[in-house]
């Protein structure tokens, strides 16, 4: 059966996560809904993550094995048509290699979070983004987070139901981005890593915010990544302001 990967885009809100889950609208069975109307016994597919409830993805990478070969830019426009009126959309299909693997073939995943300061509410950007009413400093914040980059155990920064075999991964990087914006101020966290732990991005976002707004040091930060324990970390970002927005392969299947 030929092998295709798919360039995904999603808005999270309306669905459980990536994952499909009885009973519940997911991005997963969307796309197998939309692939089995094409083609009735197309089996599951596979992603390179499985984002959480309301968590956006601009790049998420699936692969599924068809029994017909199709023309990339055919399959890609037949499931657009179908998956409609989802906010679903995938931006590409490509021919693979039969063992080619969304999730294993991966090197790296990129995400993106959006952080708003302001007083007034987020009129457009409301389900894209986390809106904090109090200003951020954003010195402070990128001193603490230089304390996580490279290799660490990061169980303070997963989720206590976490079923990764090890907390130990390597954040490549966590760049912060400060945007002027009207009123306030948008604070754009860009991370990159071969693999993330369950809620380890939004762990870290919603540590950091509290950097930012005066309530820790930024030498805290490091000190509750060496205790080990969830209990050290701050609170936890809320999902609609994560985005996965890339997947790194050691070639890139959509060039």
């Amino acid at each position: 059966m030929p092998r295709f990967a798919l360039l995904i885009e999603y808005d999270g809100a309306p669905f459980c996560g990536w994952q499909r889950q009885s009973g519940q609208p997911s991005v997963q069975a969307a796309v197998e809904a939309a692939l089995r109307r094409l083609e009735g016994d197309a089996p599951g597919i596979a992603a390179a993550g499985r984002t959480d409830t309301g968590v956006h993805a601009a790049g998420q990478v699936a692969h599924c094995d068809l029994a017909r070969d199709w023309d990339p830019f055919r399959l890609a426009e037949a499931l657009n048509a179908h998956l409609r009126p989802a906010p679903v959309a995938v931006l590409a299909a490509a021919r693979v290699a039969d063992d080619w693997h969304a999730r294993f073939s991966a090197l790296e995943r990129r995400y993106t979070y959006r952080l708003v300061a302001r007083r007034a509410p987020l009129a457009l950007a409301g389900g894209a983004a986390w809106h904090v009413r109090h200003p951020l400093a954003l010195a402070p914040m990128r001193v603490a987070a230089s304390h996580l980059l490279g290799r660490h155990d990061f169980t303070t920064f997963r989720a206590a139901l976490c079923q990764a075999a090890s907390p130990v991964r390597t954040l490549e990087a966590l760049d912060l981005e400060a945007l002027e914006i009207p009123h306030g101020l948008e604070v754009r966290f860009h991370l990159r890593a071969r693999s993330f732990l369950h809620n380890q991005v939004r762990s870290i976002v919603g540590t950091l915010a509290r950097v930012g707004a005066g309530a820790w040091a930024p030498e805290r930060v490091a000190a509750a990544l060496a205790a080990r324990d969830r209990a050290a970390c701050g609170p936890v970002a809320p999902p609609q302001g994560l985005c996965l927005t890339g997947v790194g392969y050691p070639r890139d299947p959509f060039a």
